[in-house]
């Protein structure tokens, strides 16, 4: 969890799986949303400012030096950055959409493997970061300002659909699935992540560590309101694995659904140097074990195929 305080928190969003009840309900999650990544776009420097120059070269590299760094104790790669999860090797004749670009890693990853690259998102900042980091790349892909859940796209146009960390954000997770499910095409895969309701990252952290040594839960009186204060984005959604696939079985066949979460998770402490060295000691194959197998972690990804 990212220690974010959001000036939105709505009495209506009231439990961690809630979907707006009308359109005006909608309209004010989809503002939230968009005002929130807006002013707070995915730069990994919540403890580190980045001291390169914005949209320069210097910058993104940056950026996937920790994005990378964060990743790679729990999904090591073989050759590229997430080829456990992204079928790169089956990408090469493949029109790919990526779901929420931030500041354009998975793009640039993507656009370099797949024959024709698209990737959308709701905010100014991340039309601009992307697009400029492709350009200073010498990558192709178009990057477009658009809702997920009213995309613009005609049916049955992408072969593979990738989102990391986006859709549980949206106003309205269900139709934003419902228009992957339009968009592509049949046959088609797609792989989300979104973040899970376990016992320890959810339940044991939310309560102990955030409730009561933070005092939030007196304020709130609510775990699901103390999860959301210190959680990033203008709301999120947590999900079981089987609340997941439930939700998900009208446009979807899960082929497999697994749990996963950044190292620093398995000590929620805040960080500092002793952090740091505590979890250096640690080996990443025992974080791993205890994110994955002992379902400690806050990731919940799924690979699915179009129903």
């Amino acid at each position: 969890m990212n220690n974010t305080f959001r000036s939105f928190n709505p009495n209506s969003f009231n439990n961690p799986e809630k979907l707006p009840q009308s359109q005006e309900e909608r309209d004010e999650w989809l503002k939230a949303d968009r005002e929130f990544w807006e002013n707070n776009p995915m730069r990994y420097d919540w403890h580190d400012g980045i001291e390169r120059k914005e949209f320069t070269k210097e910058f993104y590299d940056e950026i996937d030096k920790r994005f990378f760094e964060n990743v790679k104790p729990f999904a090591p790669w073989k050759n590229i950055p997430f080829d456990d999860l992204i079928p790169f090797n089956e990408l090469r004749d493949k029109k790919v959409l990526e779901i929420g670009v931030g500041n354009g890693s998975h793009a640039q990853l993507l656009s370099q493997y797949c024959a024709d690259y698209t990737g959308i998102d709701i905010t100014d900042y991340a039309i601009k970061s992307t697009s400029t980091r492709l350009k200073i790349n010498k990558l192709n892909g178009n990057i477009l300002q658009m809702n997920a859940e009213e995309m613009k796209f005609e049916n049955n146009s992408f072969d593979f659909i990738w989102s990391w960390g986006v859709i549980h954000h949206t106003a309205n997770t269900f139709n934003v699935l419902k228009e992957m499910n339009r968009v592509l095409k049949p046959g088609g895969k797609a792989v989300v992540m979104v973040y899970h309701r376990g016992w320890f990252n959810y339940y044991l952290v939310g309560f102990l560590f955030l409730g009561l040594l933070k005092g939030d839960i007196f304020k709130t009186k609510s775990l699901h309101k103390t999860v959301q204060n210190f959680c990033d984005g203008a709301l999120a959604r947590f999900y079981t694995p089987s609340s997941w696939e439930k939700f998900v079985s009208q446009y979807f066949r899960v082929e497999k659904t697994f749990i996963n979460g950044n190292k620093a998770e398995i000590l929620p402490i805040p960080a500092s140097g002793i952090k740091s060295k505590l979890l250096s000691i640690i080996p990443d194959s025992v974080s791993r074990f205890m994110t994955k197998n002992l379902r400690m972690g806050s990731f919940l990804i799924s690979r699915m195929n179009k129903k």
